[in-house]
This record gives structure tokens, C-alpha cells and sequence, in this order.
């Protein structure tokens, strides 16, 4: 197994800076990378480039990339560019993004118009993604973003655990993105991530109709089943999702177990410490998981981002799909419990996050992101935990 250098986070940055002065001069000579003044935005103070910049510039180098390469693996680019700088190291955003960047395929192209009075017809048909993105981009030049969100993110909700929830966790950050910064190459990557989100979309079984009993978090997640056979179960994600059709209508009524009367904050909160917890008891060998339970937790952090655009009736909706999502992957592949107590953490914020951008690897940092933000909402000695354990992991 191959080992990875750990540098310091000196280091790590006086190279960063390096290879960010290459790639920016490189890409300098491209008409597409010079910024409007839409896209500028402001400077500092000595005309140096701010936080924002760095990220538009990634952004921009992004756009002429298609959402998958590789045969399905998804693009985690705009993503991570985005957590890094959600982390403060946008010193850290060029390099990463110089090594990255050469696994990616070209961008998709529009081919057959997506009529927005029979826009469901194109739902989870990938071959139709680079449609969807020429209709995100319209919508989005149509109304404001926000608008957008509150509209489609309930339509879109029943198949957000397509592509591991991918599709949700890209729209989450370029809707945090644009809150911080509204211009156009925002805005276009906020309509890829909803492409992609529809492309990829993906019904869970269940049913639509509410009834019965719910529960809080942990409480529903003890009525969840595990599949028989998870220990050996290969293969990614999504063929993982795909056995719960087959389960004998066992999962079906998973959907509808969540009490989401509540505050919807103080439920994602409950329900991503949970999983961290789902994380911490799945994740180690010889039959874990790391990516899978990963997921479980940056799916439903990535609806947090989404909430401010949403009415406490889509909130709740969305709520109810989130947890569904990381359920059924707790089902499929899940081989234990979660853990009730978990020590008080000893883990020092700014090592957990240098460790992380150290290993350059984009679930490393998206999840250490996603758990750094949700302990500061509501600490829970699980994020960090989980954060650190996946870390390590993912050095190797």
C-alpha cells in the first residue's frame, strides 16, 4: 500500500502558493479564465486575489468539465474547491485542484431541449445531463437563485440519494457559494448540480402516503433493517442501494418513521450526529465502509445549506428524503449499530483540518468540512471523531 508525505502546514502552503502561481500563469493565456467585473468582485486592500477569487478561478477551470468521469465516479471539483475555502486554506484550492483536474472528462453538451412542461420525462436518464444543464442554466437566468431552489428542490427531493446523493451535496455547496458571492459562473454551477441531481435522480422504495408512528433520529433508526449478506456485499454504492428493491418491502416504510414536527435544524442535527455514529461503528476493516458512510452524513449536511431557500413545508419534505437516503445506506451496507457514547473529543480543530487538506483527498476534505460545520451548530463529540477516523483512513 502506498503511503502519502504528511507535510507541515507551512509546508503545504509554501508549496500550494507555488504551484497555484503555475497553474493561474498558465491558465492566464485562456480568454475563459479573465474574470468579468461581475466575477471579480473586490480585491484586498494590496490588489492581491481574496478568498472569493480563488474560488472563482477554480470555478471557472471547473465549467469545462463534465459531472462524471471515469465510467460514473462523480466530479467532486466544485465541491471540495468550495470546502476548502468554507476550511479558510484557499491557499490550498489551485494545488489541489492542478492534481485533480486531470482525471476529468469534457463538459456535456446540450443535445435535445428539455420542455419545462415535460421536464419529468428526462428524470434520471443520464444520457440527457448535459440537457438538464442548458435548463438549470435558463431557469437560473429567468429568476433569481433562490427562486430556483425553492421551486425545484422539492421536485427534485424523492431521487436525491441518486449518484450517492452527489447531485444534493453539489447543489448544497454552490448554494453556500452564491450566498457569499452572486455572479455568473455561480450561478452555472449551481444549475450543474441540479443537472446532475435530475439526471441522476433515483426513487428509494416507499411510499408516498404518511401514516403510522415516528420517531426521533435514533429511535427510527432502531427500526431499520440491515440486509442479510452486507459484510460481503460489493461493488458501489448505488448497486449496494439497488438490493433494498429486492428486499421484500422490508425498507418501504423507512421514508415515513421520521418525526419531522421539530425545528428543522435541531433535526439535521440529530440526524447527521447520528450518522457520524453510523460512520465510527461501520467504518473499520475487514468489512468497512468508509465512502459509503461518508455519505451518510455529507448528504443530509449538504440539505442545511439548502434550508434558507426553502418553506418550513419543502424543509420538512426534504428532511424526510435526506434521512431516507443515509437510512438506506445504513440498510445496505451497514453492519452495526451506532454507538451510544462517545468520548469528549481531545482533537485540535486546526490539526484535524491540516491533516485533512494534507491528504488531498476530496472525501477527506468534504466530509471534515461537513462535520467541522455541523459541530459548530450543535457539538456532538461524534463529528470530529468521525472526521479524524476517516482522515486516517483516507491517508493511507
Amino acid at each position: 500500500m502506498s503511503t502519502r508525505c504528511h507535510l507541515t502546514r507551512r509546508e503545504f502552503t509554501r508549496n500550494a502558493l507555488t504551484t497555484s502561481v503555475c497553474l493561474v500563469s498558465a491558465l492566464k493565456g485562456s480568454s475563459r479564465l479573465e474574470a468579468s467585473s461581475e466575477q471579480r468582485g473586490k480585491a484586498t486592500a494590496d490588489g492581491s486575489p481574496t478568498d472569493a477569487d480563488t474560488l472563482d478561478a477554480a470555478l471557472e477551470v471547473l465549467a469545462r468539465s463534465g459531472p462524471e468521469y471515469g465510467g460514473g465516479l462523480s466530479n467532486h471539483g466544485p465541491m471540495a474547491c468550495e470546502a476548502l475555502t468554507a476550511l479558510a486554506r484557499p491557499e490550498a484550492v489551485i494545488p489541489w485542484l492542478d492534481q485533480y483536474r486531470l482525471r476529468l472528462q469534457p463538459p456535456l453538451r446540450e443535445g435535445r431541449r428539455i420542455d419545462r412542461k415535460e421536464w419529468r420525462e428526462g428524470l434520471g436518464k443520464y444520457e440527457r445531463a448535459g440537457d438538464w444543464i442548458a435548463f438549470f442554466d435558463r431557469e437560473l437566468k429567468a429568476a433569481p437563485w433562490r427562486e430556483v431552489l425553492s421551486q425545484w428542490v422539492p421536485l427534485l427531493a424523492p431521487g436525491l440519494v441518486g449518484a450517492a446523493t452527489h447531485g444534493l451535496i453539489r447543489t448544497g455547496h454552490a448554494a453556500r457559494s452564491l450566498g457569499r458571492r452572486e455572479n455568473a459562473l455561480r450561478r452555472h454551477e449551481l444549475a450543474q448540480g441540479l443537472a446532475y441531481w435530475a439526471a441522476r435522480y433515483y426513487v428509494l422504495p416507499g411510499s408516498s402516503a404518511a401514516g403510522g408512528t415516528t420517531f426521533e433520529v435514533r429511535d427510527a433508526l432502531k427500526r431499520v433493517h440491515l440486509l442479510p449478506g452486507n459484510s460481503s456485499a460489493g461493488g458501489s454504492i448505488v448497486r449496494a442501494l439497488r438490493r433494498l428493491d429486492d428486499d421484500g418491502g422490508d425498507f418501504s416504510g423507512v421514508l415515513h418513521l421520521l418525526d419531522t414536527s421539530g425545528d428543522p435544524s435541531r433535526i439535521l442535527s440529530e440526524l447527521t450526529a447520528t450518522f457520524a455514529r453510523v460512520y465510527l461503528a461501520n467504518s473499520e476493516p475487514p468489512a468497512g465502509r468508509v465512502i459509503a458512510f461518508i455519505h451518510s452524513v455529507t448528504g443530509p449536511a449538504a440539505l442545511r445549506l439548502l434550508l434558507p431557500s426553502l418553506t418550513p413545508e419543502a424543509s420538512r419534505s426534504a428532511l424526510k428524503y435526506g434521512w431516507q437516503a443515509a437510512a438506506a445506506m445504513y440498510a445496505a451496507l451497514g453492519n452495526q449499530p451506532p454507538g451510544e457514547r462517545i468520548p469528549e473529543s481531545q482533537i485540535e480543530l486546526h490539526e484535524l483540518i491540516d491533516r485533512a487538506v494534507a491528504t488531498r483527498d476530496e472525501h477527506a476534505i468534504k466530509f471534515t468540512e461537513a462535520c467541522v460545520r455541523e459541530n459548530a451548530i450543535r457539538p456532538d463529540p461524534a463529528y470530529l471523531a468521525a472526521a479524524w477516523n476517516a482522515v486516517g483512513h483516507l491517508s493511507a
